[in-house]
């Protein structure tokens, strides 16, 4: 079966690569997850927002984009490939996908050589051409965990980084100065949750910043254009520093 894993914006800035590993809920019609639809619209299997706002940043911007193209419950694009419990999850946040569970090896397998590694290889092939300066990663967090309802996220937006800060210590600040309240490697921490920058910023010693925004900031038109207008400023004075240094 056809099927493309990923969809490109063409903006024609090179110095700017936006990545969005959890852009879309699609399911592909032969694999069944065995889960209640409504499950799609939640943080489970898309991160609620990043579609329309990354969207708005390529075009306001005019930098490259690529979107994943199926649900992160498919596959999970920002997980090592030998993790196969955060790769495939058979349970998130206390929702139990029943057709993750008890995946064989080759099943796995095939879910690898179809979606995930097309992904990968096709980001590694626009970083050798490109070349950018800088790497977007856009991702959305929920305000609480529904499996656990004493947590509290109160960052309005979280930037992680493993080894490489470069980009992040320059950002923080400029968020500051938006009045936002900002975690830094919050909700969670990128020196655990980074795969995507790993393999594609760290390890070509690109510069990245890795936004992670409340979903609940990212429900209506309006404020998502307003987070556009500020990640764009950030974003554009970032790369301004980082030439200067």
């Amino acid at each position: 079966m056809s099927y493309q894993v990923w969809h490109d914006i063409i903006g024609g800035n090179s110095s700017i690569l936006l990545i969005v590993d959890h852009a879309s809920a699609f399911v592909p019609e032969d694999i069944d997850l065995g889960i209640d639809k409504r499950l799609y619209d939640e943080h489970v299997a898309v991160d609620k927002g990043v579609q329309t706002l990354g969207e708005q940043l390529c075009q306001a911007l005019q930098c490259n984009g690529v979107f994943a193209a199926q649900s992160r419950l498919v596959v999970d694009l920002n997980r090592d490939e030998n993790d196969f419990l955060g790769l495939m999850p058979a349970i998130s946040d206390g929702y139990v996908i029943h057709g993750n569970t008890g995946l064989t090896a080759d099943e796995k397998e095939a879910r690898l050589s179809r979606f995930y590694r097309p992904y990968h290889q096709h980001i590694d092939a626009i970083i050798q051409k490109q070349r950018p300066r800088l790497i977007i990663s856009l991702h959305s967090f929920t305000p609480c965990l529904k499996s656990d309802l004493n947590c509290y996220r109160p960052w309005q937006i979280g930037l992680l980084y493993n080894n490489d800060d470069r980009a992040t210590q320059i950002a923080i600040p400029l968020l500051k100065q938006a009045h936002l309240v900002v975690g830094e490697n919050e909700p969670y921490s990128g020196r655990i949750l980074n795969t995507t920058m790993n393999r594609h910023a760290e390890n070509n010693r690109i510069p990245y910043l890795l936004f992670e925004i409340r979903q609940d900031m990212l429900e209506e038109a309006n404020t998502i254009g307003n987070w556009c207008a500020i990640l764009k400023k950030v974003i554009n004075e970032t790369l301004i520093s980082l030439k200067n240094k």
